[in-house]
């Protein structure tokens, strides 16, 4: 044997030592490892062997401790996307007591097929996938309630999450009564206010005299701001949340503050000025900012009705149904004109609430409060606001910061005579509604923002109060000198020193007169 062999054999054994050498975790080599896996590739025959030899090794490694580690599994990682589809199981499952085939003639809601297939052709909605879950996702809810009936509003963005909203209305007497919550909180609150005056009166403490404004009532159910109720969902499958009725406080400070929503219900609203409420608040406030400006129908649709007793209480909200004769608006003229289009939703006045109140009305424990102060000068009496009326044209409707306020398009110039009007929202970017024969359809899918023109400028605080009005009776004395001290206080001895002489003197007389 030459040097050369010699020198083969022995970086061939430094080899397999090094193969040799055990693992400090596994106490396996990987000379054996190998061999293994030859031998299983060799026996096995395998298909694109180089494609599966990561498993095989795996396989093989983990063959060797079913003997003495029978429990060892693989831990298994559940994405996202698993959880969801998980959730959303439940909608494609048929409960166990439902009929084979479900024939309803009235339903509460609507075909959401059909609508999916015109909000394609305009170019807005949720795509097909998402749309058949949301339809299932309503389908589910109309089942947990007693419904007149339900509808897709349209989804808001969040930064988190986003939210799918429905819009329903009930049949009278079914929907539940959620204020009692609130109605036990404002309860505890008056305890808590007449046990403190209660206490005051005890050991009485300034009063003040500043008076807060009223406070505005809010819109009874099924009436003004309050008429539909409104459910949210961040992904179809999941929950249902009910929205709050909404407050003439919360949309008036709502149109003063502009904040992303986060997708979490119970998220705070950190704002200026302060928002009186949560997350849930500002969504249904916004919900009902948004549909009072963009929920539009093609003139003629609906027809105005006048409640019986309207004229009598002197009340300006008039009651709209569908007009049976409508026979539909040809496409080119709702596209070219928009007087074609009306407002079917109330406006919301500056109030905050879409009919007028009297605040200056006095409920009874407030005029018996007034009668025992004194009224220096009764307040004006206010005139009402009044808003434009229902099926008011979209010709009507102001610019925003030089901008017109709809922008009208056919869904497809190629194909006129079979396209669609599709009316788009400047004021509320995402808002959208079609109309085709007698059918229409309103959604909104965007950020739940209002357009803020060039650019978004913040309510300034208000200035700081002026200090009070300066008096003689409360404005402060230079401090003397020590001179002036001084001179005051001699004089003081001086007039103490002739009162104590002049009762001396009457003091001497009294004595003579006893004499």
């Amino acid at each position: 044997m030459d040097g050369t062999q010699q020198v083969s054999l022995q970086v061939a054994a430094s080899f397999k030592a090094f193969l040799m050498k055990s693992s400090s975790k596994s106490n396996l080599n990987l000379y054996d490892h190998l061999s293994r896996l030859l031998m299983r590739v060799i026996e096995e025959r395998p298909h694109d062997v180089v494609d599966v030899m990561e498993d095989l090794s795996h396989d093989v490694k983990l063959r060797l401790y079913e003997d003495t580690q029978s429990t060892l599994q693989d831990l298994q990682q559940t994405t996202a996307a698993e959880e969801l589809a998980e959730q959303q199981k439940v909608l494609f499952v048929r409960p166990e007591d439902a009929p084979e085939h479900e024939f309803e003639l009235e339903s509460a809601l609507p075909n959401v097929s059909e609508i999916a297939y015109f909000l394609e052709q305009a170019g807005v909605g949720l795509g097909r996938e998402e749309m058949q879950r949301v339809f299932l996702a309503l389908k589910q809810l109309v089942s947990s309630y007693t419904m007149q009936r339900c509808r897709l509003w349209g989804k808001i963005l969040g930064t988190e999450w986003s939210y799918i909203i429905a819009e329903a209305e009930f049949t009278e007497g079914e929907e539940e009564d959620d204020d009692a919550a609130e109605e036990a909180a404002d309860d505890e609150a008056r305890e808590v206010d007449a046990k403190e005056k209660a206490e005051s009166e005890m050991d009485p403490l300034p009063q003040s005299t500043y008076k807060a404004p009223p406070v505005v009532p809010k819109e009874a159910k099924g009436t003004g701001a309050n008429k539909f109720v409104y459910f949210v969902c961040n992904e179809p499958g999941l929950p249902w949340s009910k929205l709050p009725s909404v407050t003439p406080a919360q949309i008036t400070v709502a149109r003063q503050i502009r904040k992303f929503f986060t997708g979490r219900l119970d998220a705070p609203i950190v704002s200026y000025p302060p928002f009186p409420g949560n997350e849930a608040n500002y969504l249904r406030a916004q919900i009902a900012r948004i549909s009072a400006g963009t929920q539009i129908s093609p003139q003629g649709f609906y027809q105005a009705i006048e409640e019986e007793g309207a004229e009598e209480e002197g009340s300006s909200e008039d009651g709209i149904e569908e007009n049976p004769e409508f026979e539909g608006v040809p496409v080119g003229e709702l596209v070219d004109s928009l007087s074609s289009w009306v407002h079917h939703t109330q406006h919301i006045l500056h109030q905050g609430r879409c009919t007028w109140v009297n605040l200056a009305v006095k409920t009874e424990d407030e005029s018996n409060e007034e009668e025992a102060e004194e009224i220096e000068e009764e307040p004006d009496e206010p005139e009402p606001e009044v808003g434009p009326p229902l099926l008011t044209p979209l010709s009507q409707d102001a610019e925003i910061f030089e901008t017109v306020p709809w922008s009208s398009s056919l869904s497809s110039t190629l194909t006129s005579q079979h396209a669609i009007a599709v009316m788009r929202s400047n004021c509320w970017p995402g808002a959208c509604a079609y109309a085709y024969a007698k059918k229409f359809e309103n959604i909104y899918v965007g950020w739940g923002l209002k357009y803020p023109g060039d650019g978004y400028s913040p309510l300034l605080p208000p200035p700081p109060q002026n200090e009070y009005p300066s008096a003689p009776e409360i404005t402060e004395d230079v401090d003397p000198t020590v001179e002036e001290e001084q001179a005051l206080q001699d004089a003081l001895d001086e007039k103490q020193a002739a009162e104590e002489a002049e009762e001396g003197d009457s003091d001497e007389e009294q004595d003579e007169e006893d004499d």
